[in-house]
């Protein structure tokens, strides 16, 4: 079935299309028009003529317009999760669950809409600032180019299309190659409410063609990237004096203290390491495990991951499926053998069995082994022994990643250390790196990005602040 992409209002076909695969079955599920540079340029171009139109609509209409799309979410939300499901191979009780966090996202944007202010700047404070009056105002900057990863097709460009329609932006969105019928899905929603035709517009194709065309335009003010650190690398050095919100890659780590309760942390921890087959950027990754309560914590994981249902998308039951591609799991299963040869040893898993890698526990793995220090994205975890806190704290920061970590204690001293300690964006005091809702602020330091999402903290960085002066002489 062939696809067209969105661009002002309307459906457009190219001339160029590449076979859509399903990562489950491998079967071709749709064809996907393939952009060229001239019609990127297009969209760029109608996204830019439509600012001034969109910059006019008042917090009350934008409001409305986000909760009418929360509204068409919770209308079609299994056909959404539905088309998840089938062009990423998550499972279906994920992609539901994902689907419920995008209608939340939609609707923080929409509340967040009316909330956008200024403030008032105390000029008289100053020996110069009598009879001054000062505030700011935050004002749209104008076509944001969004750049969006395949592991949630819907909640992930929400978080980039929301708080986008919320400041008053227009936007040209660029989904992952192997996601782009979500994103096709959410422009046949949009199409529905009142936002103006080429506010919003949808372009499919070539991260080469698409995506460098949005990052070297000079009409496209902002690019918002989920992805890669190396492409979130490529796009800083290319986009000029855009701004940039680059959230990118992690290896997440946790902390499990003594005397704690295991049987409520292990559950977490089998959630956090393998939900999506463990491609999440916040997928918990690394666990250190103090001595005292390390075999108990190990027993308990691998029995509980050994039960995981593994399947086909579609079942209700299924918990892990395939990877987005066989490449990917390839890769994930050279990584393992590599760590391996390097003096790891194999809990669990390890193994690719009827196209589907098998959730993969390590221990004994070693800082340098690429399952501990670069991005594994897949379901592999690591568990290994520590003789002290402060040996967890450096073992996590021990990374070219910051994007989030998490300790369990019961020890409240412990918890404060960790909290100021550990060189991450967010820190999880008992509970899971992977864990996120969509309204706090979600970014993280070093390799993993710069700026913030999380409503209201990507509104700010999707708005200018102006200084506006009053002189009452």
């Amino acid at each position: 079935m062939k696809k067209q992409y969105y661009v002002n209002g309307e459906w457009k076909s190219s001339t160029e299309y590449v076979d859509l695969f399903s990562p489950h079955t491998k079967e071709v599920i749709a064809q996907i028009p393939q952009a060229t540079h001239k019609e990127v340029e297009a969209a760029i171009d109608i996204a830019h003529e439509n600012r001034k139109q969109m910059a006019a609509l008042t917090a009350y209409e934008r409001a409305n317009i986000l909760e009418h799309i929360t509204q068409l979410f919770i209308e079609n939300r299994q056909k959404a999760a539905e088309i998840i499901s089938l062009e990423a191979a998550k499972p279906i009780k994920y992609a539901l669950a994902e689907i419920d966090r995008t209608i939340e996202t939609y609707k923080f944007s929409a509340e967040e809409a009316k909330r956008i202010t200024g403030e008032m700047i105390p000029m008289d404070a100053a020996k110069n600032g009598a009879n001054r009056f000062g505030y700011t105002i935050e004002q749209p900057i104008g076509v944001i180019g969004a750049i969006t990863p395949f592991n949630f097709p819907q909640n992930l460009v929400a978080h980039k299309v929301g708080p986008a329609i919320a400041a008053g932006n227009t936007i040209v969105l660029k989904p992952a190659s192997q996601t782009p019928l979500s994103a096709l899905f959410l422009a046949e929603l949009i199409d529905q409410t009142a936002l103006p035709k080429g506010v919003f517009n949808v372009v499919t194709g070539s991260g080469k063609t698409v995506g460098d065309a949005l990052v070297k335009s000079n009409k496209v003010k902002m690019i918002t990237f989920t992805g890669s650190p190396a492409v979130g690398k490529g796009i800083r050095d290319s986009a000029g004096l855009k701004k940039l919100a680059l959230e990118l890659g992690s290896n997440s780590g946790l902390i499990i203290d003594k005397n704690v309760d295991l049987a409520q942390i292990v559950p977490k921890c089998v959630m956090g390491a393998f939900s999506n087959q463990g491609q999440v950027c916040i997928s918990l990754q690394r666990t250190y495990v103090m001595d005292e309560v390390y075999e108990e914590f190990l027993e308990q994981f691998s029995a509980l991951t050994n039960k995981l249902v593994i399947g086909h998308p579609d079942d209700e039951s299924t918990e892990i499926s395939a990877m987005i591609h066989p490449d990917e799991q390839e890769r994930a299963l050279s990584w393992v053998k590599e760590a391996v040869e390097q003096g790891s040893n194999i809990v669990s898993g390890g193994t690719i069995e009827n196209g589907i890698f098998l959730p993969t526990i390590l221990t004994n793995v070693s800082a340098t082994s690429k399952v501990s220090c670069q991005e594994v994205f897949a379901p592999i975890v690591i568990v290994n022994r520590i003789s002290s806190i402060e040996e967890g704290i450096a073992a996590i920061n021990n990374s070219d990643f910051g994007l989030q970590a998490g300790i369990f204690t019961n020890d409240i001293q412990t918890a404060f250390k960790a909290s100021k300690e550990l060189e991450v964006g967010g820190v999880m005091i008992n509970d899971i790196p992977t864990y996120r809702v969509d309204q706090m602020p979600y970014g993280g330091v070093k390799e993993s990005g710069i700026g913030k999402e999380g409503l209201k903290y990507a509104i700010h960085e999707m708005t200018e602040t102006k200084l506006v002066v009053w002189n009452q002489q």
